[in-house]
């Protein structure tokens, strides 16, 4: 009987990651989630608390150690001195990002949920965490760089909070289209170069540029 117990709890995570994944948080049912574990809602409120609870448990591992990886590759980066990080930044970011692509095919449905159906929880601005540290830590490069893009009032922090966001979304999207790892791995080393080659015009901007945005 013991062992039976024991086992609700992972059939009510695998019940709820399959309903999560169909409906969405805001139209997933409890009511639904415990008939296919074979227990009750009761059961799942004890364990859970709540729907959100339920949720939480399933995607906040990936979510906190994403961000914490993150939050790791750019402290790493920002402590090499200005020389090696002028040198290094396109070869460590291409490094890094292969470490990140595969933690996220080790947490796929995870992040399936944490991008498509977290709407109506505390986990659906998680894209914009992410994109928030990388934008606090681009003006730490740009000052390494001595770029004057932004003192010189020619590119504005929503435009690098923009272009940053439309990276994450794309990184994202191997995701969302359940892309095979190896077409995931060609297709971030192409949004990489794009996007590399696309910041080299913040970083030194061409004079017709800053006429053009002025």
């Amino acid at each position: 009987m013991a062992k039976q117990i024991e086992g609700v709890y992972e059939k009510v995570l695998a019940c709820a990651k399959k309903e999560f994944l169909e409906k969405g948080y805001k139209d997933a049912s409890l009511r639904t989630i415990a008939q296919e574990a074979g227990t009750s809602t009761s059961s799942i409120y004890t364990r859970f608390q709540d729907k959100e609870g339920l949720f939480q448990s399933i995607v906040e591992p990936a979510a906190e150690e994403m961000k914490r990886m993150f939050l790791e590759i750019q402290e790493t980066f920002h402590q090499f001195d200005d020389d090696t990080q002028k040198e290094q930044m396109g070869a460590y970011t291409s490094r890094e990002m292969g470490r990140i692509l595969d933690f996220l095919y080790d947490h796929f449905d995870a992040f399936r949920l944490l991008l498509d159906a977290s709407y109506g929880t505390r986990f659906q601005n998680f894209v914009d965490d992410l994109v928030k540290i990388e934008v606090d830590y681009t003006y730490k490069y740009m000052e390494v760089i001595g770029c004057m893009s932004v003192k010189s009032g020619l590119i504005t922090e929503e435009f690098i909070h923009i272009i940053t966001t439309a990276y994450f979304n794309g990184m994202f999207e191997v995701i969302r289209h359940n892309m095979a790892k190896e077409d995931a791995i060609r297709y971030i080393r192409m949004l990489n170069q794009y996007h590399m080659a696309g910041f080299s015009t913040i970083f030194s901007p061409p004079a017709e540029t800053g006429r053009v945005l002025r």
